[in-house]
C-alpha cells in the first residue's frame, strides 16, 4: 500500500488526543465516514472527548443541523482506545497532543515503532516547526501539518503546513482527506506561527496591551472586531475559548522565534495564567464562564 502517493487509500483516521482539538476532529472524520480511532492515555479523558461529540451533535439535531441517523452514523464510526500500537495501523494518523516538540516528535517515534503501514503522519500544532517535528521520523516526506480550528465542527479552515521534507503526494493526501472532511484547505510554508497563528496571536495579543492601557473593555474590543470587521468572535473571546497557557505558549514561541516585540506577550497573560484563569475550561479568563451569563471580568492594568 502507498498511501504517500494515494488519497482513496484512507480508509482509517486514527487521532490521538481526545481533547478540545482531538474529539473535534475524530468528530468530523467519522461524519465524513472514515472509520476512526480515537486515543487518549486513559479512559477517563477518552469518555470525556466522546461525551463532548454526543454533545456538539445532540445541538446540532437541536439546531436542525443534523438527524439522529446522522448522529448514530457518526457515533458508529469512532472506537476509543488507549493503546497507541492501534492507532498505528491507520492510513492517516492525526496528532493533537499539547504543544511540546519533544512530546509530538516521542508520538511520532512510538507510532512508527508500532507500525508498518506507509503511513501519513498530520500534526495538529498550530506553531510548533513541522521540519522539527519530522526529523523524529525515519519517513519525514510525509510529516505534515494538518491545522484545525477550534470548534472544529464549525470552523470550516484547515492550515496545511509543508515541511522542509514533506513531499507533494503527502500535501496531496491531506488536501483530498480535508475536502472530505468539508474543509476549506490553505497550503503554507513551515515558518513560526504559519499564517493563521502568527495573524491571529498578534491580533489577540494587541487586544490585551489595549486592555492594559485601558482604551476600552473586554467587551468592547470584543465588539469593535466582531462588529467593525465581522469577525464571529473577538479575539479577547477567543482567546478564553483556545486557552490563555496555549496563547502564551505561542506566544513565547513566536516572540523567541521572529524576536518581534509583536509577540511578546502581555503582562496581563501571564498574570492571568499564573492565576489559573485560562479562560473557558477553567471558568474564568478576560470573561466570567462560571454562569450562562458569560459576565465580563473585570480586568484592567492595575490589577
Amino acid at each position: 500500500m502507498k498511501t504517500g502517493s494515494d488519497p482513496q487509500t484512507i480508509k482509517t483516521v486514527g487521532v490521538i488526543g481526545a481533547g478540545t482539538m482531538g474529539h473535534g476532529i475524530a468528530q468530523v472524520a467519522a461524519a465524513a465516514g472514515y472509520r476512526v480511532l480515537l486515543r487518549d492515555i486513559d479512559r477517563d479523558s477518552l469518555a470525556r472527548g466522546i461525551q463532548s461529540i454526543e454533545r456538539n451533535l445532540a445541538r446540532d439535531i437541536q439546531l436542525g443541523k443534523l438527524t439522529e441517523a446522522d448522529r448514530d452514523s457518526t457515533l458508529q464510526h469512532i472506537r476509543g482506545s488507549t493503546h497507541l500500537e492501534e492507532v498505528a495501523n491507520s492510513e492517516l494518523i492525526i496528532e493533537a497532543a499539547p504543544e511540546r516538540l519533544e512530546l509530538k516528535q516521542e508520538i511520532l517515534r512510538e507510532v512508527e515503532t508500532h507500525s508498518s503501514n506507509d503511513f501519513v503522519f498530520a500534526t495538529n500544532t498550530s506553531s510548533l516547526s513541522i521540519t522539527e517535528i519530522a526529523k523524529a521520523s525515519a519517513r519525514p516526506a510525509q510529516v505534515v501539518g494538518m491545522h484545525f480550528f477550534n470548534p472544529v465542527h464549525l470552523m470550516r479552515l484547515v492550515e496545511i503546513v509543508v515541511g522542509k521534507a514533506t513531499s507533494d503526494d503527502t500535501v496531496a493526501v491531506v488536501s483530498e482527506v480535508s475536502r472530505r472532511l468539508r474543509k476549506e484547505a490553505i497550503v503554507v510554508r513551515d515558518v513560526p506561527g504559519f499564517a493563521s497563528s502568527r495573524l491571529g496571536v498578534a491580533l489577540g495579543l494587541e487586544a490585551m496591551r489595549m486592555l492594559e492601557q485601558g482604551v476600552a473593555t473586554a467587551k468592547d474590543i470584543d465588539t469593535a472586531m466582531e462588529l467593525g470587521y465581522n469577525h464571529p468572535m473577538g479575539p479577547l473571546k477567543l482567546t478564553d475559548h483556545v486557552g490563555l497557557d496555549i496563547r502564551l505558549n505561542i506566544a513565547e514561541y513566536l516572540y523567541r522565534e521572529l524576536g518581534s516585540e509583536t509577540f511578546r506577550p502581555p503582562e496581563v497573560l501571564r498574570r492571568l495564567v499564573k492565576e489559573g484563569k485560562l479562560g473557558k475550561k477553567t471558568g474564568e479568563g478576560f470573561y466570567d464562564w462560571s454562569s450562562t451569563s458569560n459576565q465580563q471580568t473585570a480586568i484592567s492594568s492595575q490589577q
